[in-house]
């Protein structure tokens, strides 16, 4: 097992990665719980899977679990999703000084974490994330948000976990897409900031989308690390040093607006193939070599994700994608700032990117 500090002013916490954490759920909750009765938010699709051993391990310190169930999807990050949620925390007599256990994926995450944000003013939550992209991602840092109509992730607030368990073992239980939605995220880590880690999922990469555990837990515990180093130095995405995990997302989220932000896209995917795109992008104009950017989209190729624009068969142009971008919770003073590369390992905040450069570039790939 991993355990992995988030080291912040005041409010550090940690993220424990490894097997059967769920039936020790009890015990390494155990300060946060001040009742017998624990609130649990989970997904519908995680609970029926996992929620037995999640009581089972609440059981074991005397305790049981009061579940409220969110469907799977990104339709239950709402505002209805929101008001019914904080109708049943507050109807289950949630206090300040309380925790919730948000038991899912990214959208249980969000929800629950944005819900406890604003309770009462803010009480208390703790992650157990069961995909592998909350897991390396979503679980750790503390942004909360739900989607509105105007754009995905645009009403939220930062508010930090105080404690994440990642049990690797419900990793096994997700179909094979989520799972390589997931493992995007982990490839993210390592084209942002760590090259050495790029060339080690060249080689072991198969492995961790086969669950070999000692490769899996090496790349969870890797990619959680790099994000907590990253959050502790700019919590609130005010230096430009935590903007680096956006990486691909920019890109991402424009393709995922295209195409309704539904199961034909998945974020992970969009991610990937937004990585693609900012390294393409950054050797099209002379920032990192081409063979760098080949070498990013063959590992995104490689993991079974989408490399390529033009597969989606989408039906605008590179304009139309832009117009979503404009639309991006990273609009600022009128300005889109675009993470970009001197090279694999060598991501960097650019401020200055000529948006009719990005539309020129975008209607060329949806013609490759």
């Amino acid at each position: 097992m991993a355990v992995i500090p988030v080291a912040l002013a005041g409010r550090s916490y940690s993220v424990e990665v490894g097997h059967s954490l769920l039936e020790r759920a009890g015990e390494l909750a155990a300060p946060f719980l001040r009742k017998a009765s624990v609130p649990v938010v989970a997904d519908r699709n995680a609970w029926a899977l996992h929620g037995a051993r999640l009581e089972a391990g609440l059981a074991e310190t005397d305790r049981s679990a009061s579940v409220y169930i969110v469907e799977s999807g990104e339709g239950s990050k709402s505002w209805t999703g929101l008001a019914a949620l904080t109708d049943w925390l507050l109807a289950e007599g949630v206090e300040r000084g309380d925790h919730v256990i948000a038991f899912g994926g990214g959208v249980v995450g969000d929800l629950t974490g944005f819900a406890c944000a604003i309770l009462k003013r803010g009480c208390g939550f703790v992650q157990v994330p069961t995909t592998l992209l909350a897991q390396v991602d979503s679980s750790v840092g503390g942004k909360t948000a739900i989607n509105t109509s105007a754009g995905k992730n645009l009403v939220g607030a930062f508010h930090q976990p105080s404690l994440v368990l990642a049990d690797l073992a419900t990793l096994g239980t997700l179909p094979e897409r989520e799972l390589g939605a997931g493992y995007a995220e982990v490839l993210k880590y390592g084209v942002l900031g760590d090259r050495a880690f790029f060339d080690w999922l060249g080689v072991h990469g198969s492995e961790v989308l086969s669950f070999a555990d000692g490769p899996l837990e090496h790349a969870v515990a890797t990619s959680v690390a790099m994000k907590a180093a990253i959050v502790a130095e700019d919590e609130r995405e005010t230096t430009g040093r935590r903007a680096l995990l956006n990486l691909g997302h920019t890109f991402g989220h424009a393709l995922e607006a295209q195409t309704g932000f539904g199961e034909r896209l998945l974020h992970g995917e969009a991610v990937a193939l937004g990585m693609v795109l900012a390294a393409r992008f950054s050797a099209r104009a002379a920032l990192m070599d081409a063979s760098d950017a080949s070498k990013v989209a063959a590992a995104v190729s490689d993991a079974g994700l989408p490399a390529e624009v033009a597969s989606l068969g989408l039906n605008c142009d590179g304009a139309t994608l832009v117009e979503h971008m404009l639309h991006d919770k990273k609009m600022d003073a009128g300005a889109l700032p675009f993470v970009l590369l001197r090279g694999i390992g060598e991501a960097f905040l650019a401020r200055d990117v000529d948006l009719a450069d990005v539309a020129a570039f975008l209607h060329e790939e949806l013609a490759r």
